[in-house]
């Protein structure tokens, strides 16, 4: 029969030099990680790293509370050798001069090598809560990998603190089953909600258009994750299944914009294996009941991901090629780097019913010196296969990747770059042969995308989103005029047309947005939308009038879309510095005629072979 707990809990206590006597030269040793690294241990073994000779130090995540990095460049590993599986670093130098520590692999498949014996540990130090009234001991805000290095380990050395939380699921570990314990109280590390500037701001606001009410999220740490879930203010019934919980996850629950109601999986509760933030976020996780931490072989694993409802995860990226081959990792402000569960969630996410990926990534980095958007990741490590992205989003516009072609990728990728970048990547692209040699851009190659414009508007309780034109749009362009009605497509044309050429298109989805511009109402999914109506001006710059054109799916006439358009086309041309307003149709085209009448200034008719509408915005009709 074994020994009463607490009889084995005491004689189990050491103080912390007696408990790291217990490392010898030559072992492998496992750190918990992130805030749950116990610095106490971590500082009694970096005292006695001169003793110690050719130990290796397992770890996922470290803040580096006691700096062994750099007690293994000093040794030159001779004491110290790390082997991490996801290096803390806020430095892109830092991550460079220790790159030789990583270890690239799924976070899933971690614990596998550990509980396996493929990857032996002989001691485990971990930080945990006092015990309960029946001998176990929560691993509080880092279960991850560290629960199989606990259950894997020779020796399990344990630091017990009075401020790890309690935090249901399944990371326990029972007194019975460690080997030392040394009592110490300390503050756990805590990392503030940290932004980026305006990049960052911009990248929220697109990626919120993406993630619907009802969702599933994961997302990764950094400052544009942070402030991405800032944007979800005004989500409904989200639910959590990710690697990471943070402040900004805490802030949606007490504002009830997370409710873990429609997860499909694990309902009710929020799902997670580690946490990092503050220490209010600590006294929130304590002991709350919808939350539950797992293990990273649960957590991480594809399978359990994707039988969440419309899971999306959400990922920081540092680059991407042309052809959608993605980095990983760290530029400064990005807080961790590594491999660790972006391939799992991606994979996991597009399995998923009504799932999505997303990566965002700033368009330029090195104090916008460089393009993080390049046309080939030579001599960069590729982390996410071109094959597994969806959605990118930096701050010039969202584009989804899947289902392209190269040709469409670049085109897409270059769309969302800094303009300053995007004619040297167009001319790499061409001389890659990603882009055919034919193929311009424009004066697009310089526009800016307003996203402050779109609207979503609902007409037969189908949602349609109304937006400015872009590149990408030209095939969906071309698809909506073959689409349409030989009556529509005259007075669109003023005459009979079978064909819509490229040329033609590129000078309605490619444009300046100033001078020429295109509103789109689209239906669908991103990437996939169909365009069901179209109102574009061309500004003639001797009178400084635009010249409109209008067309709508046939099935969408008379729903009030037109009237939308031309308001909404009306504004930005008034925004942009333009006089006023023409438009050249059929004497028979009735609706057009009215459709430009709905507008609230004096309309003037002049009929030669066909009728010339006209409008200036200076000169309103006179109400009664």
């Amino acid at each position: 029969m074994e020994d009463y707990w607490a009889d084995n809990y005491v004689e189990k206590k050491r103080p912390l030099r007696d408990a790291i006597k217990h490392i010898r030269s030559g072992q492998r040793v496992f750190i918990s990680s992130s805030a749950g690294e116990p610095q106490h241990l971590v500082r009694g073994l970096a005292e006695a790293a001169d003793r110690l000779a050719d130990i290796e130090i397992v770890r996922l995540l470290s803040m580096e509370s006691v700096p062994l990095t750099l007690i293994a460049n000093k040794s030159k590993d001779e004491n110290l050798n790390i082997r991490s599986f996801y290096l803390g670093s806020v430095r892109s130098e830092e991550l460079a001069r220790n790159q030789r520590f990583l270890t690239p692999i799924n976070l899933s498949y971690i614990p596998r090598l550990f509980k396996s014996r493929m990857f032996p540990l002989n001691v485990a130090l971990i930080q945990v809560s006092p015990p309960d009234d029946f001998g176990w001991m929560s691993l509080g805000v880092s279960v991850d990998i560290t629960l199989a290095a606990a259950l894997s380990a020779d020796i399990v050395i344990v630091q017990e603190n009075q401020n790890m939380p309690w935090i249901l699921g399944s990371g326990f570990i029972h007194v019975n089953d460690v080997d030392v314990i040394v009592e110490h109280e300390e503050v756990l590390k805590t990392i503030g909600d940290r932004q980026d500037a305006e990049q960052g701001n911009m990248i929220a606001r697109h990626v919120a258009r993406l993630v619907d009410d009802g969702s599933t999220i994961q997302i990764s740490l950094g400052a544009t994750p942070s402030q991405t879930l800032l944007t979800f203010s005004e989500k409904n019934d989200l639910g959590v299944h990710s690697l990471f919980v943070t402040d900004g996850m805490m802030h949606l629950v007490s504002k009830g914009n997370i409710t873990n109601k429609n997860k499909g999986f694990n309902d009710g509760k929020m799902v997670a294996s580690t946490a990092i933030g503050s220490k209010e976020l600590y006294e929130f996780l304590n002991y709350n009941p919808s939350v539950d931490f797992h293990a990273a072989d649960y957590v991480c694993d594809p399978r359990i991901i994707s039988r969440h409802n419309h899971m999306v995860s959400m990922n920081i990226a540092i680059a991407i090629d042309l052809t959608g081959q993605v980095a990983v990792d760290a530029f400064a402000l990005n807080y961790y780097t590594g491999v660790t569960g972006i391939n799992d969630f991606i994979r996991g996410a597009a399995l998923a019913d009504g799932g999505k990926s997303i990566l965002m990534l700033n368009s330029t980095h090195a104090n916008n010196q460089k393009s993080c958007i390049v046309p080939s990741l030579k001599d960069t490590a590729v982390v996410v296969p071109r094959g597994d992205v969806h959605y990118v989003v930096t701050e010039y516009g969202a584009v989804n990747l899947l289902g392209k072609s190269f040709q469409d990728r670049a085109k897409a990728l270059i769309s969302i770059s800094h303009p300053d970048f995007r004619e040297e990547l167009f001319f790499q692209a061409k001389q890659m042969g990603l882009i055919s040699a034919d193929r311009t851009m424009r004066k697009s190659i310089h526009g800016i995308y307003p996203f402050k414009l779109e609207e979503v508007i609902q007409i037969d309780d189908i949602p349609i989103t109304m937006r400015p034109a872009k590149p990408v749009d030209e095939r969906r362009i071309q698809e909506h005029f073959y689409e349409m009605e030989e009556n529509d497509v005259i007075a669109r044309f003023f005459h009979k047309k079978s064909k819509f050429v490229r040329d033609e298109v590129e000078n309605i989805s490619q444009i300046d947005y100033i001078k020429e511009f295109t509103f789109v109402a689209v239906v669908g999914e991103i990437g996939f939308e169909n365009v069901i109506g179209i109102a574009e001006y061309a500004l003639d710059e001797a009178s400084n009038i635009a010249e409109v054109a209008f067309s709508i799916n046939g099935e969408w006439q008379g729903k009030g879309l037109g009237k939308i358009l031309i308001r909404k086309l009306s504004e930005v041309a008034r925004e942009n510095g333009i006089l006023g307003l023409k438009a050249y149709v059929l004497p028979e085209n009735q609706g057009m005629i009215h459709l430009f009448n709905t507008l609230p200034y004096k309309v003037s008719t002049a009929v030669d072979d066909d009728m010339e509408l006209s409008c200036k915005f200076d000169e309103l009709k006179h109400t009664h």
